[in-house]
């Protein structure tokens, strides 16, 4: 073998050598970086599913909780009610079925029995109630369609801002508005309707029981006050679903040459159509629970003719009215009984709203 062979057998060995520790090298470091990175993304995951655990247990007892609130609340109705509910002279079912005036003096009542019940609250209720939805549901769709198609883009912001500025006046401004301004301003439109729609049995007005026109304190009024401070929960709630309505669904329609009411009736208003009707239902909710307005603009009456001019009572306001007498438990039961009605009414209209909005979903 000559000498530049050998140079050559050597130069190659060592070239070899060397790449076999270099590859022998890396491939050695490999498995620990992998290690490392694998250990590393290890710890975050437990990290994160340990975070997951702690955020999915407090959600979950935020709605334990607030569920065992309204079981306690409703327990709670119930221990009350039953004792009063045991002392109707003609049984339970009276308490259903009884219009005339409560008699809850059972300390001088032969047997120890009351007597009282609730058509005339639950009547009272519902028909002022209906008279704010009737009032408050078309103005709030015009409002939810104009601010969501029609307003100019700069006014949409301050615009809904106002309308949502009024679920934050308090309902004892609405009653003072509503008895010393709003009911004297009707006066003269109820007098009106009553002279050519007397006969009719919603504008009877009788001169004995029924509210004078001069304060129109009566179930009417009460509806217009209820109606203005229901109206931004519809309004809100219907325009925040018109706004969702897919840009696709209209755009196709002003392809078609649709014109922007058509676009609205066509493509928004059966998309918003759920949205509306479950922001109703949740006014509703709200104006069957209200209290200070109902009790400073409707005024007191014993009976129920379905007369929008006449005064009443509903479940909050008589509630209120009975404050002083909840010294003692038994008479405070009979009122909490009809809390426990109005409970279950509003519980049921609420879960009214959240069925319409999940079937649409």
């Amino acid at each position: 073998m000559s000498s530049t062979e050998r140079d050559g057998t050597v130069a190659t060995d060592a070239a070899g050598t060397d790449g076999g520790s270099l590859n022998g090298d890396a491939g050695g470091s490999a498995p620990e970086s992998t290690d490392r990175s694998g250990t590393s993304g290890l710890a975050a995951g437990r990290s994160r599913r340990a975070g997951d655990r702690i955020f999915e247990s407090l959600t979950t007892g935020s709605a334990v909780l607030i569920t065992v609130f309204i079981a306690a609340i409703a327990v709670f109705l119930i221990v009350q009610a039953v004792p009063a509910l045991a002392k109707e002279r003609d049984g339970i079912g009276a308490f259903f079925t009884h219009s005339g005036a409560w008699n809850l003096n059972y300390t001088s009542n032969d047997g120890g029995w009351m007597e009282f019940g609730i058509p005339n609250l639950f009547f009272t209720t519902v028909l002022a109630s209906a008279v704010a939805l009737a009032i408050a549901m078309p103005v709030a769709l015009g409002i939810a369609i104009f601010l969501s198609n029609y307003c100019p883009k700069r006014l949409v912001r301050p615009l809904g801002f106002m309308v949502d500025l009024l679920a934050a006046v308090p309902s004892i401004v609405f009653g003072i508005w509503g008895m010393q301004v709003l009911g004297p301003s009707l006066g003269g439109i109820f007098e009106w309707v009553h002279g050519w729609a007397g006969s009719f049995f919603l504008f009877q007005w009788d001169q004995q029981t029924s509210p004078a026109f001069s304060t129109s304190r009566n179930v009417f009024t009460g509806g217009v006050v209820l109606a203005i401070m229901i109206l931004p929960i519809i309004a809100a709630t219907t325009r925040e679903v018109f706004i969702q309505t897919p840009r696709g669904h209209i755009e196709a329609a002003l392809a078609l040459g649709a014109t922007r009411w058509e676009v609205v009736r066509l493509t928004v208003l059966p998309f918003g159509r759920s949205g509306y009707v479950s922001g109703a239902m949740l006014g509703l909710g709200r104006a069957l629970g209200e209290t200070m307005a109902l009790y400073m603009v409707i005024a007191s009456a014993p009976g129920f003719r379905w007369s929008l001019f006449d005064g009443g009572t509903t479940f909050a306001t008589a509630i209120a009215n009975a404050a002083p007498e909840f010294n003692d438990d038994t008479k405070a039961g009979a009122y909490i009984a009809a809390g426990l009605v109005l409970f279950a009414l509003t519980f049921i209209v609420n879960a009214a709203a959240r069925t319409v909005v999940n079937n649409r979903k």
